[in-house]
């Protein structure tokens, strides 16, 4: 099951293996991103959070819409931002360099308008804000939730403060270097925030996306519903999804319980 997750994350026809931790990349082994952004059950369930929060926002969804083959290769899209995560955070610098070079030549020329008119590009730095503010609290929610509880907030700080390095070299402003930052941030966000026919058809396609493999299918389903679960209240309600009060337990212990498995596995 090890080699069948790790083929999730990495394309082996594109010669695709894992990235190796090297000390001398933007962050290092005593950093808190490298403590975050390490464990697959954690990362999984918030990048699945991140992507829900991120398509409400209408110049966001329209950039996935107009110029992502998503409909025919949700897993590529999915192991692409994957990739990306782990050489900015785990790579050389050159290699995180390369990555960011790269994002930023594809934002570049994503451009377009939305259906009332109005013109978007994906290198908007308000735009490029909105996705690192939604994946930044999302990957820490899920690693506090299911890996550390306690975590000081002088961490979480930290942690904010630290991964703001990629945010701002993809150009995005403002960018918060702080929980609380980040709170205000969305918060000053959120009324422009929508739900329609385009949110919830992209929505279904990453949700009911079929596992790669058999041995993968649990792992995902509990993922999935997880992420559901970790969304704030006021997201959940806009993507018209639920965790019921009574299973919650069962699902938070079952994800935990995942999470503690395959962290020992990946040792």
């Amino acid at each position: 099951m090890i080699g069948q997750i790790r083929a999730v994350f990495n394309d082996a026809a594109r010669g695709e293996t894992p990235v190796v931790r090297r000390p001398d990349g933007l962050f290092g082994p005593e950093s808190v991103v490298w403590r975050v952004h390490g464990d697959v059950t954690t990362m999984m369930v918030g990048g699945v959070a991140a992507l829900l929060l991120q398509m409400l926002h209408p110049a966001v969804l329209a950039g996935v819409w107009d110029h992502s083959k998503f409909r025919h290769d949700m897993l590529g899209r999915l192991r692409r931002t994957a990739r990306f995560i782990a050489l900015t955070s785990y790579g050389g610098r050159d290699e995180a360099e390369a990555a960011i070079a790269r994002v930023r030549d594809i934002h570049h020329h994503v451009r377009g308008t939305l259906p009332d008119g109005t013109p978007y590009r994906a290198d908007d730095p308000r735009l490029l804000a909105w996705v690192h503010v939604t994946e930044s609290v999302s990957f820490l929610d899920g690693w506090i939730r299911y890996a550390e509880p306690a975590m000081p907030r002088a961490d979480q700080d930290r942690y904010f403060a630290e991964f703001a390095q990629v945010a701002e070299a993809l150009g995005a402003d403002p960018v918060p270097r702080s929980r609380a930052d980040a709170m205000a941030l969305i918060a000053t966000m959120r009324p422009a925030l929508r739900y329609d026919a385009r949110t919830h058809d992209v929505a279904r396609l990453l949700l009911e996306q079929p596992a790669p493999n058999l041995a993968t299918k649990p792992f995902q389903a509990l993922a999935f519903a997880a992420a559901i679960d970790l969304l704030p209240d006021w997201a959940r309600q806009m993507h018209g999804r639920t965790t019921p009060a009574l299973a919650k337990p069962a699902l938070r212990m079952g994800t935990r319980g995942l999470a503690e498995t395959l962290r020992w596995a990946f040792r």
